[in-house]
């Protein structure tokens, strides 16, 4: 059985955090295991409330998993603090998890601050040197490369930036730049424009979640790192064109969606 691991928060209203990417992992027929950094009180409409682990649980809940299961991958969402991501990083290392995704959630799709501005150094300093791959929206790779991010040119120059403090792949995702949501990979040197079509709804709520989440399954799975990418964003298409409305804000992507061709034969494919 492939097995992930997702280091996130909890979203009590089940679009985004470690809801979606556990939804995200049994579509994609891998088994999850979870560690919560935090609880928030939320759904399509408002955070109202949230509440951090304490670090030592973070630390337990991270060593029991990987004592008794393992984890063919992992990936880390909201880590919240300096002190959650040392201590991440730490046991992530110390495991020696075969794959780390890590989508540096700053900001929550209502505005709330899911990451504390003195954590952003800790984030580039102790945990991207481990990253395989960093899915950062726009506004995130601006944080992470100290740069305004305008155009694709701008992307390039924030991905090399970003690649400098470590991980071995950046996926700058375009959806909020204007036109076609362009997602450029920064990759063995080479930069890799994947497409897609701009889905008019406002069901959108824990899609950087879920694309993450679905590279890390298709890593644990046995595909190569280009492969899980690209067939993350036909996964991440497919929820948002077959999403349906559940709440009077932004509403979730559908994590269940009946599967594309390409995703159906990656699943009864052999490890590539």
């Amino acid at each position: 059985m492939y097995k992930a691991l997702t280091i996130a928060g909890s979203d009590s209203g089940g679009g985004a955090g470690i809801q979606a990417d556990l939804k995200t992992f049994a579509a994609l027929g891998v088994y999850g295991s979870s560690v919560i950094t935090a609880v928030t009180a939320q759904n399509t409409v408002e955070v109202a409330a949230i509440a951090e682990v304490p670090e030592e649980v973070v630390i337990a809940q991270i060593d029991t998993v990987v004592h008794d299961i393992g984890a063919d991958a992992a990936k880390t969402g909201m880590l919240s603090s300096a002190s959650i991501i040392q201590n991440v990083a730490d046991r992530l290392e110390a495991w020696g998890i075969p794959h780390l995704v890590v989508d540096p959630v700053m900001v929550s799709k209502g505005g709330v601050a899911l990451l504390q501005p003195d954590a952003v150094d800790a984030l580039k300093r102790d945990l991207l040197p481990f990253a395989d791959i960093i899915t950062p929206n726009i506004s995130e790779a601006e944080v992470l490369a100290g740069r305004q991010i305008a155009s694709p040119a701008h992307a390039q120059e924030a991905a090399k930036a970003i690649a400098a403090l470590g991980p071995k792949t950046v996926v700058v995702k375009g959806g909020h730049l204007p036109g076609s949501p362009i997602d450029l990979v920064f990759h063995d040197g080479q930069f890799t424009p994947i497409e897609g079509t701009r889905v008019d709804t406002q069901n959108t709520h824990g899609t950087g979640c879920t694309f993450s989440a679905a590279i890390t399954a298709f890593l644990a799975r046995g595909y190569e790192t280009m492969t899980a990418i690209q067939l993350a964003k036909s996964f991440i298409q497919n929820a948002l064109e077959q999403s349906y409305a559940i709440g009077e804000g932004h509403s979730p992507v559908n994590h269940f969606a009946e599967l594309p061709e390409d995703i159906r034969a990656a699943l009864d494919g052999a490890r590539k």
